[in-house]
């Protein structure tokens, strides 16, 4: 696989899992463009500031890189939050963002991405889903609604666009060393009055393999799906949670 000046799209990409997918691919020698709400903690001239649950902030940002680059090989829709909270306990303000970021940001990179990509009769994309996107899970309602619609959206938008030479996959991280994990354990222990370390203890302990997975190790999957190494796969929802969903 030739990595060097592909041009990434990757939404989220100052934190956790996007973070380390950006890292990832920069070491391949891609161009990888960050798009994010939030500024990362290091200098860097790919960040572009974008709030994905706008259409308008999107089809400019998107609209700016292609007229740069002329082309986007890739397109890695990563950009998400976290709610724990029961339907009963989910604000109509809560479900609105929910909904806005994880759903609607990626529709509207998709919307606007995949002409460029028909245009070049190829390119790859991985949305981001979740342990949840086969499973369900308690207070996790609305969250969850988010990354199942997503999970159908990687199969519908995989067959529509093959004959264009156009890979759709979604990665499906199960627990994952994030500030994204952190936000939710503070939130539970909080709720719950569990103890934190008991928290974590517990994460461990629900993994066959023991852990907690490293947003490097879902990098790597990441960057297999986006490759040609995978060029026969498309419509995956590929789970990569340490043996959880398969207990």
């Amino acid at each position: 696989m030739e990595w060097k000046n592909k041009i990434v799209v990757i939404t989220g990409a100052s934190t956790g899992i996007g973070k380390a997918t950006k890292e990832l691919l920069r070491n391949k020698a891609c161009i990888v463009y960050n798009l994010d709400k939030s500024e990362p903690a290091e200098a860097d001239p790919y960040f572009i500031q974008c709030d994905v649950s706008k259409k308008e902030d999107v089809n400019s940002v998107i609209d700016s890189i292609y007229d740069k680059e002329k082309r986007i090989d890739f397109l890695f829709a990563n950009a998400g939050v976290h709610l724990f909270a029961t339907l009963e306990e989910t604000s109509y303000e809560q479900l609105e963002s929910i909904v806005g970021i994880n759903l609607l940001g990626i529709y509207y990179m998709l919307k606007k991405i995949i002409p460029i990509m028909k245009q070049q009769q190829k390119g790859s994309i991985v949305l981001m889903g979740s342990d949840q996107v086969f499973i369900g899970k308690a207070s996790s309602s609305v969250y969850g609604m988010t990354k199942g619609a997503i999970g159908q959206l990687t199969k519908s938008t995989a067959i529509d666009y093959a004959p264009y030479n156009i890979r759709v996959n979604c990665i499906c991280p199960g627990t994952i060393d994030t500030p994204l994990l952190h936000k939710a354990v503070d939130h539970f222990s909080a709720k719950t009055g569990t103890a934190q370390d008991e928290v974590y203890k517990s994460l461990d302990g629900v993994q066959p393999m023991g852990r907690i997975g490293k947003p490097e190790e879902i990098a790597q999957s990441v960057a297999f799906l986006l490759s040609d190494e995978s060029s026969f796969t498309t419509g995956s929802l590929f789970a990569v949670d340490g043996g959880y969903v398969c207990q």
